[in-house]
Formats: C-alpha cells, structure tokens, sequence
C-alpha cells in the first residue's frame, strides 16, 4: 500500500474515532499543498508551529517534500513531481501538472479536512483552491504566501476572494496591495528571514575570513548570480566583466560567491571565462558570514536581496530575464524589481534590469559602494531601517501564521468576517 494511502486511511480511521458522540475535542485535520522547495521549508515550519501551538494531534495530509514530511505529512506525490521555475519549464510538465492537479483536489475534498492550506507555486496550487472550493465550499481554504499581484496581473487579487478564504502575506506592502485591488483578506504574518535574524547576528564572519585567508586591506565582494539555472547562465558573463572592469581600476576586490550544490557546476564552468578566480562557498551560514564581511554585493533580482538588507550589505542589483518575458515587461506594475526597495517604500539599492544590465553600469555603481561615498552612506542608512520595517509582534511569523490557520481550521469560514 502506498504511503498516501495509509496516510489516508489512517486519516479517516481518526476522524470515525474522534467524532463519536461525546468525544472529546477532536484531532485536527489539515490537508497542505506545496508545490515548490520553498513552499516546502514554509510548510515544514507552519507545521512546526501547529504542532506546538496546538494541544491535541494534528493530521496533515496533502503534498509536500522531505521537510514537511519530517514533521508528519505523507505527500501524495514527490514534489519533485510539480515543482517548476517559469512559464517555459511548465509546458513540457502540462499533462503531468494537469493530472496532480485533479488528483490532489479530489484527495483534498475526500478527506474532509479542517482546513487548506496552499503554499506559494499558484500555477500549481490555485488551480487545486479552485476545484475544492467548487466541490467543497465549506472548507476554508488559507494561501500562505501572497502571488506578486502588486507586480503584474493586479486582477487577480480580486478573483482569488472566490476560492481563497484569507492570504498570509510574506511582505508588509501586501495587505494594503490586497485591500485595493480587492483581494481576499490579508495579514502580515512576517517573512522567513525574520526568524534567523537572532542566529545570522550571532554568526562569527572573521571564522569565514580566516579560512579563506582574505587580505584585510582588500574590499571584499560578494556576487550572487542566482539559484536556478537560468539567472546563472544570463548573469554570470556581464557580472565577471564587471568585476575585470574593478580590477582594472585599481580596486581589486575579493570576490566569494555563494552557491547550491544545482547550479556549482554552471557557475564553475561559467568563471572559466572571468580573469580571476573567486571564492566559492556553500551552505546557508557561510552564505550570511559572506555578508557580514561583505563591503557590497553584486546581487541577481529576488528574496537574496531581503538577505541582503538585513545583514547590512550595500548591494547592487541586475537581472535578465527570456524573450519572451522580456516582451511582458509592460504588464509589470511595480516601481522597483528589489524586494528590499519594495519594503522600504523608496529606491534605495540601484537596479540594472535587461539592456541597462551591463558591465560597465554594474561596475560603476559598485564601485561608489566600495570607497567611502556618498551613494555607500545613503545604503547603510537606508539598510539600518529594513529590520524595524520587516519585524511584527505576536511571534515569529510561523506562529503567527499558524494562529490564524487554526482559527479558520477550528471555527471555520465564518472567521473571514
């Protein structure tokens, strides 16, 4: 027997024996969906949070990977099975993510759980909101993880107040995004990152430096040319070129380059074709001693530059995306592509983005960040204000999302109002 099918049987086996007449308060049942790694490691500290917060049992069923797995969810599937980057890669995937789809919302409405939980991946884990909500409207369904309406496709906030019962929100611009497009209710549980602040403080950066035996008369930089596959191979050509071009004149930076173990084979045959040759490192603490040495960095677009902000770093931020996706670049309806801008309400950290990412733009704006400058000054004041603008009470955002999951959970749908 499969494991989703113990898991479910067992699932049922607990509903009979905690819904008898005069039973006490029942074992909660929740079913989550994640479509993608990160939703997995929200999923498994949601989990995390429940389990503490809640006194009785929880039963999770659903899709997820190894971390949400840990914490006691048996996954209809591998995750390996939806997880997608982009539009392009979902086409090849289409029959496949079509049937889990339908798969997965008809184990969902069969179970009868407590509550829905989808996390983040909206190609995958809306379209599954919408069949269970259409076949079984009494259960609350809570998206963990708002999609970028902020960005582009504004109307969709608007639509999802049909299948989606409460959004918690990663970043605190979203609420007032949801409350003027019409979105379904929204609360800033916090993002992620909040909750390794504390360690990311405590980590010693000079364990780093002695290790990789850095001069320390030499500015050190930090380059992060992304995490998939893509962003590696658009960025890391005009990123070495502009570090040649710092060499060049005279400032002759360190260069680290935190990398995951799916992409260290592209980016080491990429440096074959840059003049120097880079520390590479791995591993998430490595990573934020990285930063905290980091005089800058040359960051490609994305949650990095969150990182980023809340280790201090002035950085500098480029990105290329496909054709196809540059031609869509008329339906974005954001001010800045940086996260960290975003939180901030202003432009505080220069953006490169398409044809203006180019070497010598990238060079000439790091460059004012590794001598005392005017532009160096205006960051770290600009990065001393991310924290308090990203920091909440009542809990780390785990928790708080996990209250608010099991008010939907325990009272139901009536909790919206």
């Amino acid at each position: 027997m499969a494991a989703s099918d113990r898991s479910m049987r067992a699932w049922q086996q607990t509903a009979e024996r905690t819904e008898r007449p005069g039973a006490a308060r029942h074992d909660l049942r929740l079913f989550l969906i994640a479509g993608e790694h990160s939703g997995d490691a929200l999923g498994s500290r949601l989990m995390a949070a429940l389990n503490a917060l809640r006194k009785s049992r929880v039963h999770y069923l659903g899709v997820g990977g190894e971390g949400m797995e840990r914490e006691g969810l048996a996954s209809q599937f591998p995750l390996s099975d939806v997880a997608v980057m982009s539009p392009l890669s979902i086409l090849p995937r289409l029959p496949r993510l079509i049937s889990r789809v339908r798969r997965t919302a008809e184990a969902a409405v069969a179970a009868e759980p407590d509550a829905v939980v989808i996390i983040d991946a909206p190609e995958f884990t809306h379209p599954i909101a919408k069949r269970i909500r259409k076949r079984a409207p009494q259960i609350p369904i809570i998206d963990y993880v708002s999609p970028s309406v902020w960005a582009w496709r504004p109307g969709r906030a608007r639509k999802m107040r049909a299948y989606v019962d409460h959004v918690l929100a990663l970043l605190p611009f979203e609420p007032q995004a949801h409350e003027e497009f019409g979105g379904p209710p929204c609360t800033y549980v916090g993002h992620p990152l909040i909750e390794r602040l504390d360690s990311m403080r405590n980590l010693d950066p000079y364990e780093l430096a002695d290790r990789l035996r850095l001069e320390e008369q030499r500015p050190i930089l930090v380059v992060l040319p992304g995490s998939r596959s893509s962003e590696v191979g658009r960025l890391m050509a005009p990123f070495g070129e502009a570090v040649d071009l710092l060499y060049a004149r005279g400032l002759a930076p360190q260069v680290i380059i935190p990398v995951v173990p799916h992409v260290r084979a592209l980016v080491e045959a990429k440096l074959k074709s840059w003049r120097i040759r880079p520390h590479l490192i791995e591993g998430e603490d490595d990573k934020l001693r990285a930063f905290r040495l980091a005089h800058a960095a040359l960051a490609a677009s994305g949650t990095v530059t969150l990182e980023l902000g809340l280790a201090g770093t002035p950085m500098v931020v480029a990105y290329r995306v496909d054709p196809i996706a540059a031609r869509l670049r008329f339906l974005v309806k954001v001010p800045s592509i940086v996260l960290a801008n975003l939180v901030l309400g202003e432009r505080a950290f220069p953006e490169f983005i398409q044809e203006d990412c180019t070497p010598e733009n990238l060079a000439s704006a790091v460059e004012l960040l590794l001598k005392d400058t005017f532009e160096r000054r205006g960051q770290l004041a600009a990065l001393a204000r991310i924290p308090q603008r990203m920091l909440r009470e009542g809990g780390s955002p785990s928790e708080v999302a996990a209250e608010i999951v099991l008010q939907y959970a325990e009272h139901g749908r009536e909790v919206a109002g």
